[in-house]
């Protein structure tokens, strides 16, 4: 069976989640943006990850999340994707992770943010990862999974966030979403919150009140590999 080549990305994408430990049974997802078409492909829901074909990525109408290739249903987090892509393609987010990944997900269900501690983090992360507020009564029986995305784009324009500077957020109660200009970045963000989500908790069990990572260092580790002075690895 033919297939676009988004969606072999998507596979692959979805399967190095598998890969690195982030998803238990089928708890996570990875979508991404044809930008130029306004469709994005998705993992369908509930399949196990092992029997998965390229084929099988359902393809989904940005605009108004309708189904428009694929015969299997698409992941039930496929609302909150198409709310980021509407909000956020145009500035080059093209691809999206979920996952329940255990140490990101102990953040969200605390209601902790995600303090920058050190510069591995801030390889990454342009500051402390944000919390999410949950979704009221109301939202859950109207639109769950639609305003999850409504929700945490509010609370990035809110508190001023930019998403290609801060491609993370912990929906408190809930679980990490990660993004990135393709699939394959998004789950890189993925693994790197999850990786600082855990040196976080073991850094503040060994000291409870250890210090943020001073600003000047935030801004010189993110500078390094992001934006037009960016500097590490080699150029293509």
């Amino acid at each position: 069976m033919s297939h676009h080549p988004l969606q072999e990305a998507v596979l692959e994408a979805n399967r190095r989640v598998v890969a690195a430990g982030l998803v238990r049974l089928t708890w996570g997802n990875v979508s991404g943006l044809d930008a130029a078409r306004g469709i994005f492909y998705i993992k369908p829901s509930g399949v196990d990850y092992a029997v998965l074909r390229a084929a099988d990525m359902v393809g989904v109408r940005v605009a108004d999340g309708a189904v428009v290739e694929g015969s299997l249903r698409p992941s039930s987090d496929t609302p909150t994707h198409a709310a980021l892509y509407r909000a956020w393609g145009a500035l080059g987010v093209h691809g999206i992770c979920h996952t329940h990944s255990v140490k990101a997900t102990a953040w969200a269900q605390a209601g902790r943010p995600l303090p920058c501690l050190g510069t591995t983090h801030a390889d990454h992360f342009h500051g402390t990862v944000p919390v999410c507020r949950a979704l009221t009564v109301a939202e859950v029986e109207t639109d769950y999974e639609g305003l999850t995305g409504a929700a945490i784009i509010d609370h990035f324009r809110a508190h001023g966030l930019e998403p290609v500077a801060m491609p993370a957020v912990l929906q408190a109660g809930h679980a990490p979403f990660t993004w990135g200009a393709s699939p394959d970045q998004a789950v890189d963000n993925a693994i790197a919150l999850e990786t600082c989500a855990g040196m976080a908790l073991d850094t503040l069990a060994l000291r409870a009140d250890a210090p943020v990572l001073p600003a000047h260092l935030l801004e010189k580790h993110h500078a390094r590999k992001h934006g037009p002075g960016a500097y590490y690895g080699q150029k293509h």
